[in-house]
């Protein structure tokens, strides 16, 4: 049976940590910049973990 391939648009967008949480950019960063505020501009400027629902989803496309 041939490997499975890596989902190319997932290995983009998520990084595995060391114990196997799925981190993932916090959105709300793209555009309208200038009306935030820069305490919550760095805030959502940090990596979130990804909820466990959706954690199953990603690994399986990331060939985990």
């Amino acid at each position: 049976m041939p490997k499975q391939k890596t989902h190319s648009g997932s290995k983009k967008r998520f990084k595995v940590t060391g114990t196997g949480k799925i981190m993932k950019q916090q959105a709300g960063m793209r555009h309208n910049l200038e009306v935030k505020a820069s305490k919550r501009k760095a805030r959502l400027n940090q990596d979130q973990v990804l909820a466990k629902a959706d954690s199953k989803v990603i690994k399986k496309l990331l060939g985990r």
